[in-house]
C-alpha cells in the first residue's frame, strides 16, 4: 500500500506536465514550423501521461515494465522537439526550460522504475 501513493503522485504530475505542453502549445506562433513542431511536442509529450495510466493499471510486471519505457521513448522525442523549437528560434529557450527541466526528471524517475521492478522490487 505504501507504494500506491508516489504512483499516484506520478499519475498528477505527468498530468500536469502534459497540461503545460497544452499551454505551451497555444502560445506557439501560427507559422509552419510553429504548427508541425508543435504538433509533433503535443503528441508525445501528452502521450507520456497516456502510457503511465495504462502502467498504473498494468496487469502484469512485463506490462509495467513497458509502459514506463514507452513513457521514456516519448519523453526522449518531446526532448528532441524541445531542441528544434529552441534551435529554429520558434521559441525562446528560456520559456521551455522548466518543461525541459521535468522532462529530464521524469525520464530519470521512469528509468528507475524500469530499473527497479526488473530486479523484482517494485
Amino acid at each position: 500500500m505504501r507504494e500506491e501513493r508516489p504512483r499516484q503522485d506520478l499519475r498528477l504530475r505527468t498530468k500536469r506536465f502534459a497540461l503545460g505542453i497544452i499551454k505551451m502549445c497555444e502560445t506557439l506562433p501560427d507559422s509552419r514550423a510553429g504548427r508541425i513542431l508543435g504538433d509533433q511536442v503535443f503528441r508525445s509529450a501528452t502521450s507520456v501521461a497516456a502510457n503511465y495510466r495504462e502502467a498504473y493499471r498494468a496487469r502484469s510486471r512485463a506490462e509495467f515494465i513497458s509502459k514506463p519505457g514507452d513513457c521514456r521513448k516519448e519523453l526522449e522525442e518531446t526532448v528532441l522537439w524541445f531542441e528544434l523549437l529552441a534551435d529554429s528560434e520558434t521559441v525562446k529557450p528560456k520559456r521551455l526550460a522548466l518543461l525541459l527541466q521535468e522532462a529530464d526528471e521524469l525520464m530519470a524517475l521512469f528509468s528507475s522504475m524500469i530499473k527497479s521492478s526488473r530486479n523484482g522490487s517494485s
